[in-house]
Parts: C-alpha cells; sequence; structure tokens
C-alpha cells in the first residue's frame, strides 16, 4: 500500500513538475515575445533612419524568433506589385534599399504582383497567410530572384491607416516550424514594423525635401530670410551677402534695422504689416542699408508660412542693382535717340546755314589783302560757325549713326597733337593756374579708331579736368599697356585681351556720387557756358569710348580730384598716316567739269563760288530729275551730290540712275548728317567719297582732287 502510494506521489509529482516546465517554457516564451514586441517598439520612438530601422527590425525577429529569413515589401500602388525594401536571414546576409530609391522606383526590385504568392495574398485579402509546407501548399510561389530554400512560412500585412502599406514575410528551411498562434503575435509586430518603416519614411521624405530646399536656397541668386516675430530666425548665402552680417549676426537683429532711414511712414507701416503676416500683394520696392554701409535696391516678396509651430514670414530678396542700373542705361540710350532724332531733325538745315557762314568768309579772306581791317571780323565769323559746327556734329555724334574706327593710330600721338591746337592753347588761356603734365607708355599699343573723335575725347576729358581746378592744380594724361580677363571687363560688347589705357587725372575739387550718375547724361553739366559748357562733352565720350568697343571707369573723391580711365581694345597692326604739309597747289583744279545736285539755292550758288576760285568747271541742279536729264546730253568728270532732297528723288536713287546711264560716274556725297546707311549704299556702288557740312575750301579741295584721281 505505501508503495502504490508511493508510486502515485511520485508520478503526480513528475506531472507537476512537467506542469511547472511547461508553464516556465511558455513564460519564457511571452517573455521573448514582449521583448522582441518592445525592443521594436524602441525602434519607433529611438530611430528616424530608414535603413537603421530596417536592419534594427530584422535583426530583432532573427535573434527572437524562430524564424530564420525575414523580409519586408512594400506595396507600390500604381504598379499594384511588391517591392522589396530589406532582407536578412539566420547568417546575417543583410539588403536595405536606399531611401531615395523608395521615392524614384529606380532600381527597386518588384517581387510579386497584388493577390500573387503568400505576400501578395495576404496584402490583396488583408490577412495573415500560413504556409506550413511550402513544396505541398499550391498557393506558395518563390520570389522572381528569390535564392533561399523556404519551408514554411508567414506573411502579415503591413497596414497604414487602412490603407494597403506592404507585407512582412518571416521563414524557415523546415516545414512546419509556424503554428496558428505565431500569427496574433507577429500581427502585433507587424503593426509595429508598419509604423516604424512608414515613420522612417516620411523622416527620409522630409529630410531630402529639406536638403534640396537648402540646395535651392543657397544657389540662388535672390535672397531668402524667415522672419518670425520680426527677428531673423534662416538666411541664405545671398540675403547674407546683402545684409553684410553672417548668419549669427542676424539672429540678434530684426529686419526693420536693415531698411535705410529713406523709407517713408507708409512704407514703413506696410512693411510692418506683411511681416506680420497681413496680405501679400505685388512685391515691395526698399532700399536696404548693410552692414559694410552699402546701399542696396531689392524687391522684396512676402509670404506667411508656419516655422515650427508659430507664424513667420518667408522674404524673397532680388538685388535690382543690375537691374536699375539696366534701366539708367535703356533711359539714358532714351535720351540719346531722342537727341539723334532731334539732331537728326535739324542739323541738315543748320549745317546747311552753317555752310555759308564758314565758307564765305573764307571765300573773301582770298580776295583781301592781308592788313585789310576786314580780315579780323571775317576771321571770328569764320571761327564762330566752326565753333558752331562742333556743337552740331556733337548732337550728330549722339545719334550714334555709324562712326567709322578702321584707322590704325597711336593714342599718345593723338595726345600730342591735341596739346598742340589751338583748343588746347584757349583752354590754358582761360584756366592758367593749371599744369598739364604727359606720362606716356613708349612702347604703347596702337588702336583701331576714329583720330577725330579721339582727339575730342581727349579735349572733353582735360577741359573737365582744367573746369575742376578753378585754383589752379595739376593734370596728368597718361598711357599704357594692360590685359584684361573677363572679370575686369565692364563692357558686355568688349572681349578679354590687350587694351591700350587713357587716364585723364586731376587734383581738383572731385565729383560727388550723384554728379558720378549723371555725368554721361546729355546737356548735364557743370561747366561756364561759353567754355564749351553745353553738357555734350561727356555724352560724347561715352558714345566715343562704346563706338570702339571699350569702357570707361571713373574714380573720384570729393575735395581730391578724379580720374577718368578709359580702356580702347589693342591692335598689333601698323598705322599709315600722310604728315606731308599740305598747301593750295595740291588741291585746285584743271577745268575739269563738275556738277553740283543741290536743292538749295545758296547752298548751289556757294559751292560753286567755292569751285570756280579752285579752277573747276561748275554747273549746277537743283534736283536729282534735273541732274539725271543733264547728264544725258552733258558728260560730266564728277558729281557733287546732297544726299538729302525734297521735294524728288534724294542723291542716292539721282546716283542709280545716273549710274544707269553714265556707268562709272565719279561722284562726291555731300550732307549735313552723319553718314547714313544711304550714304553707305551710295558709297557701295561707286561714289568716292563722303563730305559733311559745313566744310572748309582745302577738305573740299582735297576730296575732289582724290576722287578725280581714284
Amino acid at each position: 500500500m505505501a508503495k502504490e502510494n508511493l508510486k502515485t506521489l511520485e508520478l503526480e509529482n513528475r506531472l507537476l513538475r512537467d506542469q511547472i516546465q511547461g508553464t516556465q517554457s511558455r513564460f519564457e516564451e511571452k517573455i521573448a515575445e514582449l521583448s522582441m514586441v518592445r525592443e521594436i517598439g524602441q525602434a519607433l520612438v529611438h530611430i528616424r533612419s530608414f535603413k537603421k530601422a530596417c536592419q534594427y527590425i530584422l535583426d530583432v525577429i532573427i535573434n527572437n524568433s524562430l524564424a530564420q529569413n525575414c523580409s519586408i515589401m512594400l506595396f507600390d500602388h500604381e504598379k499594384s506589385q511588391l517591392f522589396l525594401i530589406c532582407a536578412t536571414d539566420s547568417d546575417q546576409k543583410g539588403y536595405v534599399l536606399e531611401p531615395e530609391k523608395i521615392f524614384s522606383k529606380d532600381g527597386v526590385r518588384y517581387l510579386f504582383k497584388l493577390g500573387e504568392g503568400a505576400a501578395g495574398q495576404a496584402v490583396l485579402e488583408n490577412r495573415a497567410v500560413l504556409i506550413q509546407d511550402a513544396k505541398e501548399d499550391e498557393s506558395f510561389l518563390y520570389g522572381t530572384d528569390n535564392q533561399v530554400p523556404i519551408g514554411s512560412l508567414i506573411s502579415i500585412p503591413l497596414m497604414i491607416e487602412g490603407e494597403r502599406f506592404g507585407v512582412i514575410n518571416l521563414s524557415h528551411r523546415k516545414k512546419n516550424v509556424f503554428e496558428k498562434n505565431d500569427i496574433h503575435l507577429f500581427s502585433v509586430i507587424a503593426n509595429f514594423v508598419a509604423i516604424t518603416v512608414y515613420s522612417t519614411i516620411q523622416y527620409e521624405k522630409l529630410r531630402d525635401s529639406e536638403q534640396k530646399y537648402r540646395v535651392l536656397s543657397e544657389s540662388l541668386n535672390d535672397g531668402i530670410a524667415i522672419i518670425q516675430e520680426g527677428m531673423h530666425v534662416y538666411a541664405n548665402p545671398k540675403y547674407k551677402e546683402v545684409a553684410g552680417y553672417s548668419s549669427r549676426e542676424l539672429t540678434n537683429i530684426g529686419f526693420e534695422a536693415l531698411l535705410d532711414s529713406s523709407i517713408n511712414d507708409t512704407e514703413l507701416r506696410t512693411v510692418r504689416v506683411l511681416l506680420g503676416g497681413g496680405a501679400t500683394g505685388r512685391p515691395l520696392e526698399v532700399r536696404l542699408c548693410g552692414n559694410n554701409g552699402v546701399k542696396t535696391d531689392v524687391e522684396i516678396s512676402f509670404s506667411p508660412i508656419q516655422h515650427n509651430g508659430k507664424k513667420a514670414v518667408i522674404l524673397s530678396v532680388r538685388d535690382l542693382s543690375d537691374r536699375k542700373a539696366m534701366e539708367k542705361q535703356i533711359i539714358n540710350a532714351q535720351k540719346m535717340e531722342a537727341i539723334g532724332k532731334l539732331a537728326g531733325g535739324v542739323a541738315h538745315d543748320l549745317n546747311n546755314i552753317l555752310a555759308g557762314i564758314v565758307s564765305y568768309p573764307e571765300l573773301l579772306l582770298m580776295d583781301i589783302p592781308e592788313d585789310s581791317p576786314l580780315k579780323r571780323p571775317l576771321l571770328t565769323i569764320k571761327k564762330s560757325g566752326e565753333k558752331a559746327a562742333t556743337v552740331v556734329q556733337d548732337l550728330l555724334d549722339l545719334a550714334r549713326r555709324g562712326v567709322a574706327v578702321n584707322e590704325v593710330v597711336n593714342f599718345s600721338n593723338i595726345i600730342v597733337e591735341y596739346l598742340m591746337s589751338p583748343e588746347y592753347e584757349k583752354m590754358i588761356c582761360y584756366h592758367p593756374g593749371v599744369i598739364v603734365e604727359t606720362d606716356f607708355d613708349t612702347n604703347l599699343l596702337n588702336i583701331q579708331g576714329s583720330p577725330v573723335h579721339l582727339s575730342k575725347t581727349v579735349m572733353n576729358l582735360v577741359s573737365n579736368a582744367a573746369e575742376a581746378t578753378p585754383s589752379g592744380g595739376r593734370i596728368v594724361i597718361s598711357t599704357e599697356n594692360r590685359h584684361l580677363d573677363g572679370s575686369q571687363i565692364k563692357n558686355e560688347a568688349a572681349r578679354s585681351g590687350d587694351y591700350v589705357v587713357l587716364s585723364v587725372s586731376d587734383t581738383g575739387i572731385g565729383i560727388s556720387p550723384e554728379d558720378i550718375e549723371r555725368i554721361f547724361e546729355p546737356f548735364y553739366t557743370k561747366k561756364v557756358m561759353g567754355r564749351s559748357g553745353t553738357g555734350l562733352g561727356m555724352p560724347v565720350v561715352w558714345g566715343t569710348v562704346k563706338d570702339h568697343r571699350g569702357f570707361i571707369d571713373i574714380q573720384s573723391t570729393e575735395g581730391k580730384g578724379t580720374t577718368f580711365t578709359l580702356y580702347f581694345p589693342a591692335t598689333r597692326k601698323k598705322p599709315s598716316r600722310d604728315e606731308r604739309h599740305i598747301s593750295m597747289e595740291d588741291y585746285l583744279g584743271n577745268g575739269e567739269s563738275v556738277l553740283i545736285v543741290d536743292d538749295v539755292k545758296e547752298q548751289r550758288e556757294l559751292t560753286r563760288e567755292i569751285l570756280e576760285k579752285l579752277g573747276y568747271d561748275v554747273n549746277s541742279a537743283s534736283s536729282g530729275e534735273d541732274a539725271v536729264e543733264y547728264i544725258k546730253e552733258h558728260p560730266t568728270d564728277l558729281l557733287l551730290m546732297d544726299m538729302i532732297m525734297d521735294p524728288g528723288i534724294d542723291g542716292l536713287e539721282t546716283y542709280r540712275r545716273i549710274l544707269e546711264i553714265q556707268p562709272g560716274q565719279k561722284a562726291i556725297i555731300v550732307t549735313g548728317f552723319s553718314e547714313t546707311g544711304r550714304a553707305k549704299e551710295a558709297l557701295n556702288l561707286g561714289a568716292g567719297s563722303y563730305l559733311r557740312k559745313p566744310f572748309s575750301l582745302d577738305k573740299i579741295g582735297l576730296m575732289i582732287r582724290a576722287e578725280l584721281e581714284r
């Protein structure tokens, strides 16, 4: 009896021990399951990196479950397919997709269509799919590139807010490893996995977006800043450049502190409303005063935003310096064009009038004795007419009508010729206290240009410098060679290379920044009227330099002086100029026949008298039509044609018709304008040269001789 009781007791103890061990085993399993859930939950809280989160989840599952292999796939809604984002096995051979490929889908591995295989079926039906024997289960399907042997498998769908997100797959090479009881645990884990993967993907999207925004913001040519409660909380490089402050300095500076004091009350109120998130209208133009004292005109757009959960305003600041400079150039160009049209409208008539004032005194001087009391007033009349013609020519130069810049010249020689001219002597008489010095480069390169316009440029610069030294001072005219690259060139039409540099410096009163801004405006002058103070000198300088494809730099300090530096492209060509002395015998005629064609009677009579004095057989026609009829009956050695005649055909059409009658007819074009397109066309047809009114005796004489001997 005792033995039977002992056996019963031993059996009960063994059963109790087995129950305790089973309970302990299940308890340990639950602890492991809870530990796995807890560890994956920690990933949700602490890990933001997509790659780190995926690797962490895979490691936790492999180390804490029966699974030998684990993979996570996401669902592509557009293609209705699952693509692999990460996978690992018990040997820790892992794969994690780069997060940017999730966004671009570039190079991703699509494995299953929706409803295809256990993974596709789990996502389609939104339920866990358990396969205990992969060989026997017809629903099992290997992925397109799967090389891992699978005996049993469980696929759990991943859902986010009721939408298909993906699937997590756990497998083992043996069959019957997973049971239905595992579904609940892995479903809980799947919820954590879905949230963790989704949140890290969103974080990567945000980081990618921020990175793209930063790259865009920092590469923009516009300033970008975020203002919150009136203070700077962000500024891109361009904004910091305009403001003149670093990021750290800007955080302690309110936006209003950057506004220039010139801002009016209305503009300031508008800025404050916009900084407070008020309704945005069109961009606002204001002037900012930077840390370095540089004032910059800017255009600002205001856009209300939320920044770190608080109201803020994002500013887009566009530097208007280039636009303002361009607008100023356009305005100046329009002024030049208007003056050109004005000049073109009156120059022809003015030069016809001035032709008589300049040429008749010259004819009269030929007929009076040297000691005649009329000589002085006649010379005065002639010089006055020449001065008036110079002003008209300045106006025409501003019209930008094709200044020829093809003669090879040495700038030092042009300066020397000016310093020996009557204009220079007159300037020195007006300013006896001025000392002019020169500093020439003995190896100065040549330039291609117009000697007349270049000489006038020197005259205007020296005259300006003399006016700037009313109490006496020093003017230095210098030349040098200089090689410039693109960054040093201030004219878009200019190119890198060798330049001849002309500098005119004075020790005078200097020029204010306001005057420098306007110095090239037509008719803007502070010189004394009567001493070339028409306000056309500097615009002519500007036009001449532009014609020569150069540019100008001005440096001035009030009370200390000014330096004008002009840059002209150099050439390696050599100059060829005839320096021989010209006497009247060089341009006398030998009875050659000349037909004058001009619609103005006074011009015909004046030109006729000049040519008869020079020994030519002269006839005249008052219109192009009359000239054509005359040539039909009277072959003529030379035509002297006015370009503009009204009414009737002009000089170009007259010449065309005469060439049909008399091919090779020699001709000279005469006009009160600068050279025009129609004048150039006449030259292309065969006319020998172009003569501008008013002209001197020697000028017309030499031109006629050259044409007849051509």
